[in-house]
């Protein structure tokens, strides 16, 4: 990852994102935040507060149509997402947008399309994906130092913010599906889901989604925005050892737990106590590249405008995890029907 001279861009959304996006974009060398667009003049006073030589505005098109623009990131709500990715990338721009991609998976597999058409970059803000504790988890699992995987279990929980374009897996969840995606080796075949709404014509606030592999591998993701305490735990099961990984710990984040079970290869009728024997040894916190994910994240946009190289969270990632929220909304209000997946189109 490196940086890049004289690259302009665009941000469209000054809201709850997207002044971390200006904020890492202003600092990288080389990189130019050329203009903001959102539509409150209040939120716009306020970048230009904040960095006086940034151009503002209040109609997005005016980004769209700046030739000195090479890039825009987009931080909208998600029901803006693929009308305002779709008109950067007809403009010749790079993109890249917040999570999730789109609203269906029809509108990424457009964008998908797009994006090759033009030859631009299509990147998903999948943020997580881009921290150092998820990129030592996936160094973990693909080292073979867990063993086979045998779960990935979290739990994203707080008194939170209810949204009333998405629900709460939409809004929870995707982070936890991003991280799934880029840290397991395998894709789910079929998903599960349940979830209930507590306000009056209001989306899910409480869900709870299961996702099957094949090798017996499950996932299991409990998101809720009316929790007491706020948690973001994760446990990921192996048959050699175990990783936690709280979000929350300001110190250790990761712990390694070389703990599990021995299955004894017994073929007399002994009991199934005696079949299986427990295993316990060490714990240890690995060191963790504490650089803000954003700018890590901004540094391989420009990393991959630069050489063409393939995003990490390219556009075929954003897709795989619309489809599983897709899946996951279809089986919630079937109250947990079986939903199967077909992610073997998108390549990985």
């Amino acid at each position: 990852m490196g940086s890049i001279n004289s690259i302009n861009i665009g941000v469209i959304g000054y809201g709850y994102w997207g002044p971390n996006l200006v904020r890492n974009f202003s600092e990288l060398s080389g990189v130019n935040v050329r203009t903001v667009s959102d539509f409150s003049p209040d939120l716009l006073a306020k970048a230009k507060a904040r960095y006086p030589a940034i151009q503002i505005t209040t109609d997005c098109s005016d980004i769209f149509n700046d030739p000195e623009i090479d890039a825009v990131a987009i931080a909208t709500p998600v029901s803006t997402h693929f009308k305002l990715a779709l008109a950067a990338l007809q403009s010749g721009k790079h993109v890249m947008v917040e999570k999730p991609m789109t609203m269906t998976s029809e509108q990424s597999i457009e964008l998908l399309a797009e994006a090759k058409r033009q030859n631009r970059i299509l990147m998903v803000d999948h943020t997580f994906v881009y921290t150092g504790a998820v990129r030592k988890m996936a160094e973990l699992v693909s080292s073979k130092e867990l063993g086979d995987i045998y779960y990935y279990d979290s739990v994203r929980v707080n008194l939170g913010l209810f949204q009333h374009d998405v629900n709460v897996l939409w809004d929870l969840a995707v982070h936890d599906l991003s991280i799934m995606d880029y840290v397991l080796p395998a894709k789910p075949y079929a998903v599960s889901a349940t979830g209930i709404s507590h306000v009056p014509n209001g989306t899910e606030n409480i869900a709870y989604l299961t996702l099957f592999f094949e090798n017996n591998l499950i996932a299991h993701l409990h998101v809720n925005w009316l929790a007491p305490v706020k948690v973001r735990r994760t446990l990921i099961g192996g048959s050699q050892k175990m990783i936690v990984f709280d979000d929350l710990d300001p110190s250790e984040k990761i712990k390694v737990y070389d703990k599990g079970i021995t299955l004894n290869n017994n073929d007399s009728e002994s009991v199934y106590q005696k079949m299986i024997g427990y295993r316990t040894g060490d714990m240890w916190s690995p060191k963790l590249d504490i650089t803000e994910a954003l700018r890590t994240e901004g540094l391989h946009f420009l990393h991959c405008i630069q050489t063409g190289e393939r995003p990490i969270s390219d556009g075929e990632a954003g897709l795989r995890v619309v489809k599983i929220l897709e899946a996951a909304n279809q089986s919630m209000k079937e109250q947990g029907k079986l939903v199967k997946l077909n992610l073997a189109e998108v390549s990985s």
